[in-house]
């Protein structure tokens, strides 16, 4: 009797249970059949809360997730690979030097030696600004190229004054480089928040699990304690040797429960770990002592402000990564219609070299640069290109503006979508708000049916068997409680993702 005391003192955590003068045999029997049956199954852990160091919360969760996992650190890596391809695009406009170098001799006759240097500048508004060396000498070099044993320095620009003039190769590179940028931000957000949604969800898993884990135990408890007092009635006449192996076979049933909650838990466990990683990207598993924050109480349970579905769904249609992909989609569209547009012009460039013999330039001798000398010292060339029929052309602009059409469809496909799942998650917030608060009423309900079932066994009205049954019910809707919390808890997550945000 005395370890059937320690047994329920245990199940009350631990407080020492007082008792007045009782007859001894039936009436003590009875008050500790009572104790153990109306021993309450919170809906909270029922274990001994442990210290601060064993709670492994949400937030702890998803900091490791946001800074180690691999996923999100190789989503991380999408900006960085933006940035390069706007380097690289603007590499086309880097100076360049060229020179080359052509002279024969043969039998001991210089025919030639022809020598050009230049240096290459290209500027952001088409044109190319140019400074070179030639020199070209011999008996046998190209008149073209002769010139003075000096030497011939000039300077100059190649400017382009149809195709090329307001747009060209490389101002359309970088600039479709730079949406590429937007277009890799919100791959890399996306990516991100599909983990931490996932990650929170099975945290939630998790915690439910561990929830319905410890109802089951508790629920094991009562059981074993009750077997224990029905065999002991059952020695003194009270009961019939059928009801302790009533009693015996609820134990069993509720053993087997348990142990399948067990197990469901370590998995939700091994699960979560999926998720830690080391700083050396060496994976972690959760300590055997961790434990879950509690699920959201009625506390918790807070209803949408009348304006929030409204809000979040404009600012879905402002943040949400695949709505910025798809508008990023649509800029680099416009960067590559405005270049085959500009493709239907003609190709006309003026090339003007100002030339001067010896050596470079001097900028400090303005009057070498009278207009006299202007007028006689200059390499003028004009080149035109056009083709009669522009099928090329034509062609591909008009598939430009057929993937522009169809990705504007899509954005405005996924405008729709991502605003019906804000407002159907918002439903769900809702409904189970609703479903929470009734459930909280049957679990009360519950409670009353099996307090009156006990009552009604002490006076010899019940049985042991249905006993059970109301206790099975309540331990039924205790968990069903449990799961809404955590469905509620996931729902929280999901909204947030679905309008665009990173699920906390």
């Amino acid at each position: 009797m005395k370890h059937l005391l320690t047994r329920v003192a245990s199940l009350y955590g631990g407080r020492q249970l007082s008792f007045g003068p009782i007859r001894r045999g039936r009436g003590l029997l009875l008050l500790l059949l009572w104790l153990a049956a109306a021993a309450p199954l919170q809906a909270q852990p029922t274990a001994p809360r442990p210290d601060s160091g064993q709670v492994f919360t949400l937030t702890d969760l998803l900091n490791y997730v946001a800074l180690r996992h691999p996923v999100a650190r190789q989503a991380g890596l999408l900006p960085e690979r933006a940035l390069q391809e706007v380097r690289y695009a603007r590499g086309l406009f880097d100076p360049a030097a060229t020179s080359k170098y052509y002279g024969k001799t043969f039998k001991g006759k210089e025919y030639f030696h022809d020598w050009d240097t230049q240096l290459r500048i290209p500027v952001w508004y088409g044109l190319d600004v140019k400074a070179g060396f030639e020199r070209g000498v011999g008996a046998y070099v190209n008149p073209e190229n002769y010139t003075s044993p000096a030497g011939l320095s000039y300077i100059g620009l190649s400017v382009p004054l149809a195709q090329g003039l307001l747009i060209d190769e490389r101002r359309a590179a970088v600039r479709q480089a730079q949406a590429l940028q937007g277009l890799a931000e919100a791959e890399r957000r996306g990516a991100l928040n599909k983990l931490l949604l996932q990650a929170a969800k099975d945290y939630w898993e998790w915690s439910l699990n561990y929830q319905r884990l410890q109802l089951l135990d508790r629920n094991t408890g009562l059981a074993s304690v009750r077997l224990q007092a029905i065999r002991q009635r059952v020695l003194l006449g009270d009961l019939a040797a059928i009801d302790s192996v009533e009693a015996l076979t609820e134990v069993q049933n509720r053993q087997a429960t348990l142990s399948q909650a067990r197990v469901q838990f370590r998995n939700a466990t091994l699960l979560l770990s999926n998720y830690l990683w080391s700083e050396q990207q060496q994976p972690l598993d959760l300590p055997p002592a961790a434990v879950p924050q509690p699920l959201p109480g009625p506390t918790d349970w807070r209803a949408l402000p009348p304006d929030s579905v409204a809000a979040l769904a404009q600012l879905a249609q402002q943040i949400h990564p695949d709505l910025q992909k798809s508008r990023a989609k649509i800029s680099q569209l416009s960067v590559e219609q405005r270049l085959l547009t500009n493709k239907l012009l003609p190709k006309l460039t003026l090339d003007y070299n100002l030339l001067q013999a010896g050596q470079p330039f001097n900028p400090e001798k303005p009057a070498s640069l009278s207009g006299s000398y202007l007028e006689n010292n200059y390499k003028l060339g004009v080149s035109f290109a056009y083709p009669l029929l522009l099928r090329q052309e034509r062609a591909k602009l008009q598939l430009n503006r057929l993937k522009t059409r169809e990705a504007e469809l899509d954005l405005q496909q996924d405008t729709r979508e991502v605003q019906t799942t804000v407002r159907s998650v918002a439903n769900d917030w809702e409904a189970l708000r609703e479903q929470l608060a009734l459930q909280e009423q049957v679990v009360r309900n519950a409670e009353l049916l099996r307090n009156g079932e006990q009552i009604r066994f002490e006076n010899g009205e019940s049985s042991v068997f249905l006993i059970n049954s109301r206790e099975a019910s309540l331990v039924s809707a205790r968990v069903k409680l449990a799961e809404l919390q955590s469905k509620y808890a996931q729902t929280q997550a999901t909204l947030r993702w679905a309008a665009g945000g990173v699920p906390e």
